[in-house]
């Protein structure tokens, strides 16, 4: 079948040359529409986007909004982390004092409770001490000996010595560091979960508190989500403001190179920037926010804008050598440059539009938001600049302009040339014995990709430690902020964290009045799984029994309560419930009482210590173990931060090989169907494929072998391939498609790689390196998406130009009677026509015999037909790549 599609680009190619003016009018109305659209973006960052629907994400913010949250920053609250040879000295903790002292003065910061091990050690020596100037001033009339002994006195109380760094000694009364806390009435304000919005109540809190302590004595360190969020947003704005300019500055050095003319580098980069306003302005309009990932969508307009930027160009500038005027050598050009960019356009979108199989927000978003932005520039560069392009160069004869070269890239004979033909020597000699081997050589390097790790971690959303040298390096105001978080968190993990590791918590729900209700959370502890940590196999854990068993030691009354209605004398009670949870409100543990049992009884949390040596992975898997041995009587789900972020990565391994499946899978069924539609030849559409099968199955090795994971940025890396890597190929094989019907196979593939490929290339290199200038990202991980994506697009471009002639020489010998002779299209009448005619009908994509200029094999045009304003076009006909 011949789909007669050339009526729709007649129609095209009559508003591009005939009527340029309102072209170019039309599409400035609309990007001044997406201008608006620009003020309206806002942005999202961290790691609680990704967790959105989850159901342990569900659970944990069900356990945040029920219970009160145990220490932690994101209660409301700022840590003070103080570092000294001896923070138990009576200096540094006279300094922990009145940096709080300092911030509690401070309406604006909302303080409504500090505490210190200081303050610990000031109410040891004088019970009266309750408000921090009474502490000082106890601090400050105490002996050393005094301090040492009230040190001493709170060796084992946890309340002390859980706000001190593991190394504390308590013969010499010493740590190297402690936390204080100061909490704010927030509360009711601040979220808890497993990761960061990005936003926080606290920041401008924080920030304040930060510029206070800078001004005090001591080495204090201020702590807490609003610091965490400021650092979030800042990655983004410092990222963009690094690379942005970088890629700017290398694309358009190979612009200059590509289209060696200041017009079309200025038009070329204008069409360029009218995508990006285009997209980000949609963004806006459709109310999709900006987050980390989306810090790759400019690149990838770049990179896919360039590409049909100099394709088209380059074409246009091919028909132009033949004799042809303005408009017929565009008319020549969009012929086929727009059914080849819409080709490119059809299989790029799906490959980002396989995303929207994720169950993560945030990939949904960037697959919405780049495939929104490919179908852009296919407008843009497929009308817009061919329309802008013969608008000027009309008139650009009247301008004092300079014209540079307007050749166009790779032609034969050239060293270029024959640098880009190897693989269609290769072809000419071994193409089955080289394809086989480059297939064998991809299903190795898939085989061993299959060990890629998936990680997920709220690092991977902040910068590193240490940033480069490079970055700091920079002027104003290209120079990174000054970060701490992760320092600072490297930092607690190595000095306030348990060798026992972790925890998980498992979310109850059900009437906690039921007789079994205790009994229940007690037998779930027995027999623990191995990343449990425990003692006389039971787990090590916290819940309202624990608080009930402790509270029993300590008051007689409500121990002789529990006892009446323990019934198997195990210390847990049975009978009463309610009456127990009556009692422990009005209790002096109430408040702990509140952090494990919901106040309408409905509902709790038990909280398991997971062993230091286990993985995130062991810990959920046993945690959804324990879990199970819940729901004989309730519904229980394994949640906590680490639960969390390990469903996330499963979630990112899960998505990385479901849009893979669908983007190569939707691919093949585009172009079986779109080359039988146009040119009734679905079977070529395997062979467009070899390339990309190659570049996938390389990409995906090249991972393990860097040791770069599938993480919240990798996760697309795959699908992204395909839609990047499907342009080259495809405009090989159309350039392919319209050669053979007019040569035989190899005079075919010849001018095809060298025509195509010399355009091609320079997309490659402009691509190429406009993306991979996100490895100058703060973000490390962005910077691993950057590497990746150069990767796959000079993969992608080996591939086409190496192995894809060897598939096609493959291809045709099935689908042709002899490679000696031209192709006959499928439906065609096999009409003899004599080779030495000076004119030849031919009939086009489109079912038109056009008059044609002949080209001889090495590019030199034989004879000529038409004049400017015509609509005979070379016989030369392109693939949206380039003409002979």
């Amino acid at each position: 079948m011949n789909y007669d599609y050339q009526r729709i680009v007649d129609w095209v190619d009559d508003h591009i040359v005939e009527r340029p003016g309102k072209v170019i009018l039309a599409f400035l109305l609309v990007t001044a529409v997406f201008a608006v659209g620009l003020g309206n973006v806002s942005t999202e960052s961290g790691t609680q986007q990704f967790a959105e629907d989850i159901p342990a994400q569900d659970a944990l913010d069900q356990v945040n909004d029920e219970f009160l949250p145990v220490f932690g920053e994101d209660t409301g609250s700022t840590q003070l982390i103080q570092r000294d040879p001896n923070v138990l000295s009576k200096q540094s903790l006279l300094q922990m004092l009145r940096t709080q002292e300092r911030i509690e003065e401070k309406p604006t910061l909302r303080v409504s409770q500090t505490s210190s091990a200081a303050a610990v050690v000031a109410q040891t020596i004088d019970p009266q001490a309750t408000t921090l100037d009474r502490q000082i001033t106890t601090l400050e009339q105490a002996t050393q000996a005094d301090v040492r002994a009230a040190v001493r006195q709170n060796a084992d109380n946890p309340a002390f010595t859980g706000t001190l760094s593991n190394d504390f000694n308590k013969k010499s009364a010493s740590a190297s560091s402690t936390i204080g806390v100061v909490k704010h009435s927030l509360t009711s304000e601040v979220s808890s979960s497993a990761g960061q919005s990005g936003s926080s109540p606290l920041t401008p809190i924080q920030q304040q508190i930060q510029r206070i302590v800078a001004t005090t004595d001591g080495d204090i360190t201020v702590f807490g989500t609003g610091i965490i969020a400021d650092e979030f947003g800042a990655v983004i704005s410092d990222s963009l403001l690094i690379v942005t300019p970088a890629a700017v500055i290398l694309i358009i050095l190979f612009l200059v190179i590509a289209y060696r003319d200041l017009l079309d580098l200025l038009l070329g980069t204008f069409a360029l920037a009218m995508a990006v306003i285009w997209t980000f302005g949609f963004l806006g309009l459709a109310g999709i926010p900006f987050n980390q990932i989306m810090i790759a969508v400019p690149p990838l307009l770049l990179a896919v804008g360039i590409d049909f930027g100099i394709h088209a160009i380059n074409r246009y500038r091919e028909d132009r050598e033949t004799g042809l005027g303005i408009e017929g050598a565009m008319r020549v050009a969009t012929d086929q440059l727009l059914v080849a960019f819409f080709i490119v356009t059809g299989t790029t979108v799906i490959g980002f539009l396989s995303n929207l199989a994720s169950d993560l927000p945030p990939i949904r978003d960037f697959g919405v938001v780049a495939g929104v932005g490919i179908t852009f520039t296919f407008l843009i560069f497929g009308v817009f600049l061919p329309a802008a392009k013969v608008w000027m160069d009309r008139r650009k004869e009247s301008w004092p302009i300079p014209t540079f070269s307007q050749k166009p890239l790779g032609e034969e004979g050239s060293a270029l040339g024959d640098a880009l033909s190897v693989g269609v020597t290769i072809s000419n000699k071994i193409p089955v014995i080289f394809l086989v081997l480059t297939l064998l050589i991809s299903v190795g390097a898939a085989g061993y990709a299959t060990g890629v790790d998936t990680s997920f971690s709220q690092e991977d959303f902040l910068p590193p430690e240490d940033v480069s040298p490079l970055l700091t390096s920079l002027p104003e105001p290209f120079a990174p902020s000054d970060y701490s978080v992760v320092g600072t968190l490297n930092f607690l993990e190595d000095k306030f964290t348990s060798t026992q590791g972790g925890s998980v918590t498992i979310y109850v729900e059900g009437r906690m009045e039921n007789e079994v209700a205790l009994e229940q959370i007690y037998r779930a502890g027995a027999d623990p799984p191995e990343s449990f940590v425990s003692e006389n196999r039971r787990a090590e854990s916290t819940s309202i029994v624990t608080v009930i068993k402790d509270y029993a030691a300590r008051d007689p009354e409500f121990r002789r309560l529990v006892e009446r209605n323990d019934v198997d004398d195990n210390g847990v009670p049975d009978d009463n419930l309610g009456e127990i949870y009556d009692y422990l409100e009005t209790s002096p543990v109430s408040s702990q009482a509140d952090r494990y049992l919901a106040e309408d009884h409905r509902s709790t949390r038990v909280v398991y210590t997971v062993s230091g040596d286990a993985s995130d992975k062991e810990a959920t898997e046993d945690a959804r173990i324990v879990a199970d041995r819940f729901r004989s009587r309730y519904d229980a789900t394994a949640t906590g931060n680490t639960v969390v972020f390990q469903e996330v990565s499963d979630l990112i391994f899960s998505s990385a090989v479901t849009s893979l499946i669908l983007a190569l899978g939707g691919t093949v069924v585009f172009l079986v169907f779109i080359y039988w539609l146009l040119d009734g030849l679905p079977s070529i559409a395997l062979a467009n494929l070899v390339p990309i099968v190659v570049a996938v199955a390389g990409v995906a090795g090249t991972m393990r072998l860097l040791g770069i994971s599938f993480n919240a940025f990798t996760a697309t890396i795959l699908s992204l391939t395909i839609g990047l890597g499907i342009d080259y190929s495809v405009h090989v094989v159309h350039r392919f498609l319209d050669e053979r019907k007019e040569a035989d196979l190899q005079t075919a593939l010849e001018r095809t790689v060298v025509g195509t490929g010399g355009a091609l290339m320079g997309s490659m290199f402009t691509t190429a390196f406009g993306i991979g200038v996100l490895v100058l990202s703060v973000l490390s991980v962005l910077g691993q998406f950057g590497v990746l994506t150069a990767l796959s697009i000079v993969y992608s471009f080996v591939a086409s130009l190496v192995v894809l002639p060897s598939a096609l020489v493959v291809w045709d010998r099935f689908a042709n009677e002899s490679p000696d002779v031209p192709m006959v299209e499928p439906g065609s009448e096999t009409d003899d026509v004599e080779s030495d005619s000076d004119s030849d009908p031919l009939a086009t994509d489109g079912g038109e015999c056009i008059e044609s200029s002949r080209i001889s094999t090495d590019g030199s045009a034989v004879t000529g037909a038409g004049d400017d304003d015509s609509q005979s076009s070379s016989s030369a006909t392109s693939d949206g790549g380039e003409t002979r």
